[in-house]
């Protein structure tokens, strides 16, 4: 039985005057103790970075970077065929963009979560994996990584001592592998059935996969998508249902030494 976890949720998923999802980010910075921002190349602009990082200092939130695929049309839940080191460059430009934003408000960079396809692509990609994250190590040290328990990145995290926070997902499916069932849309969900898969998750350390097959998860952090139809319900169940159960909803504390 879990006493606390991370609750994280992906924000600022707009550029310009359009926004993916009906949740306004100041209603989930509310929920959550964790926040994975956008940074420019698959949603997200300047001026919506500069917002949302201004409301995660105002509600005490950790700051995430949440670099993607170049990939704005298809919002970065395309594949791209580019070279290790493209990528990687791709994921420098983002999380210094982000972190500056940061410095602008006085909060440091907690963490780097990768986005959508690259996110997926990486979990299977050793080689990908081990160059992002030794790249992370000199760049950003001072961050987490945030990865599924099991993958590649979580492995090559371990190879360069790099601190990796396992992610449990509220809002997506599980294979028998432990690894999400990626999708490109997802309808409105049940929020009661979410929550109470988190809080068997919490309980039990187990989740029910897409075959029926119930498998022991490992994890630290709690995600839930702002860009889901019922993304604020869902936060809002989650954080209710978690909190009374005695589990205390805070950013992740993983220590290792580097």
């Amino acid at each position: 039985m879990k006493k606390s976890v991370d609750l994280n949720c992906d924000m600022g998923e707009g550029f310009g005057g359009w926004q993916l999802g009906d949740a306004p980010d100041i209603d989930i910075m509310k929920l959550i103790s964790s926040a994975n921002i956008a940074t420019g190349f698959h949603a997200g602009d300047p001026n919506i970075m500069d917002r949302v990082v201004q409301l995660s200092s105002e509600y005490g939130v950790g700051l995430g970077a949440h670099p993607g695929y170049n990939d704005l049309q298809g919002f970065g839940r395309r594949f791209i065929n580019a070279s290790d080191e493209e990528l990687v460059n791709d994921i420098v430009y983002q999380v210094g963009a982000l972190r500056e934003f940061g410095r602008r408000h006085g909060v440091p960079l907690q963490h780097v979560k990768l986005h959508g396809a690259l996110y997926m692509e990486a979990a299977k990609n050793a080689s990908l994996s081990r160059r992002i994250l030794e790249v992370l190590a000199k760049t950003a040290p001072e961050a987490m990584i945030y990865c599924m328990a099991g993958s590649e990145t979580e492995k090559a995290a371990a190879d360069v001592n790099y601190p990796a926070v396992r992610e449990f997902y509220a809002d997506r499916d599980y294979d028998n592998s432990g690894s999400i069932v990626f999708t490109r849309q997802v309808g409105k969900l049940d929020p009661q059935k979410l929550a109470d898969k988190c809080l068997r998750a919490c309980k039990d350390g187990t989740v029910e996969t897409v075959t029926g097959d119930i498998i022991n998860i490992e994890f630290d952090s709690i995600c839930f998508h702002s860009d889901a139809p019922s993304a604020l319900d869902n936060g809002q169940m989650i954080r209710k249902t978690l909190i009374a159960n005695g589990i205390t909803i805070t950013t992740p504390s993983i220590s290792i030494t580097k």
